[in-house]
């Protein structure tokens, strides 16, 4: 894949007088955009960074926004919707800044405190071979408990092991939990470093491009590292739709990139189900949730239907009518700015 040429280059950096780069793609962001630019302007950091703006469409001011940040190191570039990919655009991103580094995130990802960037940096620094960092995700404080529980357990996996590299071969073509561990990293809150970018750039796909690459790069024989203080605000809390087509998007991108099936059968999708719906159940008589959270509850055995149905039509979608496949993305609805289900409770 070729890496795409800077058009657009930084008018006050000259090679490598940029430690890091923030890449933000955005589309719509609403307001919580706004607290995470000036989170982002507000890092302490002991080397020098920047900040790009990436936008494909907005039309609810965020724009006009970034255009009236009183900040020397933001800039904004704008693209046609059309134009947006998520591999593609960061790639472009990436090629219009000068850092040693570039830090993705996306445009509802609200770092912790000022020192998520330094800390983001620390990580790679500790190892040239590390090719690219990914940060912790912490649920906004008005995310529902479950979310909130699932975070906390899911990225809790990766500190007990923080930089991995692929050491095993044999291990990792058979191992499917294996490989997954090697190569889960999620670009909301990602660290890349440039060298290795240019020789690996994101693959140019609708779902999955920080995958896709974080298993270029183990397989080329680099480092992946796990930052705990590199933290950041990221959650949603989906409405029932919306966790249906998220899931959805998830299998099949799963499914046609990586062969994964996350659920084997009809049968496997409904003990899924139960078994998560019981846990939920346990879970919530434990804290209390029936008396703070009851309507959380009470909806939450159908949550859990819709994301095992979801991964079980998922892992099918090329049988399915297109139609009906189509309706199910999530996300190819997002590329094509087609009208969404509102989200509870969290930025979107």
């Amino acid at each position: 894949m070729s890496i795409p040429e800077s058009s657009t280059p930084h008018p006050d950096a000259t090679a490598g007088a940029i430690k890091a780069s923030i890449v933000i793609p955005m589309k719509n962001p609403g307001p919580v955009f706004r607290q995470v630019l000036a989170a982002v302007c507000k890092q302490q950091t002991s080397f020098a960074y920047d900040v790009l703006v990436v936008d494909s469409g907005s039309t609810d001011g965020s724009v006009e926004f970034v255009q009236t940040f009183v900040d020397p190191r933001v800039r904004l570039i704008q693209i046609k919707p059309t134009e947006f990919g998520h591999g593609k655009t960061r790639n472009f991103a990436v090629a219009n800044t000068t850092g040693e580094y570039a830090v993705v995130i996306t445009h509802d990802a609200l770092p912790v405190d000022e020192h998520w960037l330094q800390a983001m940096v620390r990580t790679a620094d500790a190892d040239s071979r590390i090719a690219g960092v990914f940060g912790r995700h912490i649920a906004y404080p008005n995310a529902s408990p479950y979310t909130k529980r699932d975070l906390e357990a899911h990225f809790a996996n990766f500190a007990v092991e923080p930089v991995v590299q692929l050491t095993d071969r044999a291990r990792y073509d058979q191992d499917e939990s294996y490989r997954q561990r090697l190569h889960f990293f999620s670009d909301n809150n990602a660290l890349l470093r440039r060298s290795v970018w240019q020789t690996h750039p994101y693959p140019d796909v609708d779902f999955a491009e920080d995958q896709i690459w974080a298993k270029n790069i183990v397989e080329a024989g680099w480092k992946k590292a796990y930052s705990v203080d590199g933290a950041v605000y990221h959650s949603h809390d989906y409405a029932l739709i919306e966790k249906l087509q998220r899931s959805f998007d998830e299998s099949y991108a799963l499914y046609r990139l990586f062969g994964y099936v996350l659920s084997r059968s009809f049968t496997h999708m409904l003990k899924t189900w139960v078994a998560h719906t019981m846990n939920d159940l346990r879970y919530a008589r434990r804290i209390g949730m029936h008396r703070t959270h009851l309507s959380l509850v009470v909806k939450m055995p159908m949550d859990n239907l819709a994301r095992a149905l979801g991964h079980y039509l998922g892992s099918r979608a090329d049988k399915l009518p297109q139609k009906l496949r189509h309706w199910l993305s999530r996300d190819r609805r997002l590329l094509l700015g087609l009208p969404m289900s509102n989200s509870g409770g969290q930025p979107s």
